[in-house]
């Protein structure tokens, strides 16, 4: 029998200073099987940092031609494509060519070697590429409950962090911005 994702539902607060955007997203998200609790909380932040109307978690992990996060026109172009993780120089290729944005968040411990190797590849397309610091995402899902209410204060390249369990601030470096 196959092992089921472990569900999450949070409430967060977003407050992003930068784009003048305020609101309250309830998710609900599952960790896949073979997901680890820190790449779930790099997709919270991921969409926290990107949170818009029409923004919305795909298959994820499930679906290999979807990206992690997507937000979709009316009439069902992909407007933003956000991958988590180290994707290949392909998948951003295909991505580019089917999203108007497309955005990646890097965040292991291997995301040096993994932007040594692919970073000058990257340079010729238009996308956004930004890396977290792995010790902070590990902190953050430190924090992390199955049902959690919190807030995220976005404020330059850091969001501060106030979860019930305790607080915890998130920074990441832009490795590449859009031209």
């Amino acid at each position: 029998m196959a092992i089921k994702p472990t569900i999450y539902k949070m409430n967060i607060s977003i407050s992003d200073l930068d784009r003048n955007y305020y609101a309250t997203q309830n998710l609900t998200l599952a960790l896949h099987p073979s997901e680890t609790l820190e790449r779930m909380t790099v997709r919270v932040m991921a969409f926290s940092l990107n949170a818009m109307e029409r923004l919305s978690f795909t298959k994820g992990l499930s679906a290999t031609d979807e990206p992690d996060i997507w937000a979709k026109t009316l009439d069902d172009q992909i407007e933003l494509w956000v991958d988590v993780g180290e994707p290949s120089v392909d998948r951003i290729k295909k991505a580019v060519s089917l999203s108007k944005l497309v955005k990646i968040y890097s965040f292991n411990t291997k995301s040096d070697v993994w932007w040594d190797k692919h970073g000058s590849s990257f340079l010729k397309y238009p996308i956004w590429v930004a890396r977290f610091n792995y010790a902070e995402i590990e902190a953050f899902a430190n924090l992390v409950e199955r049902t959690m209410a919190f807030s995220i204060t976005i404020t330059g390249n850091t969001a501060f962090i106030a979860t019930e369990k305790g607080e915890c601030e998130l920074a990441w470096i832009d490795l590449k911005k859009l031209d």
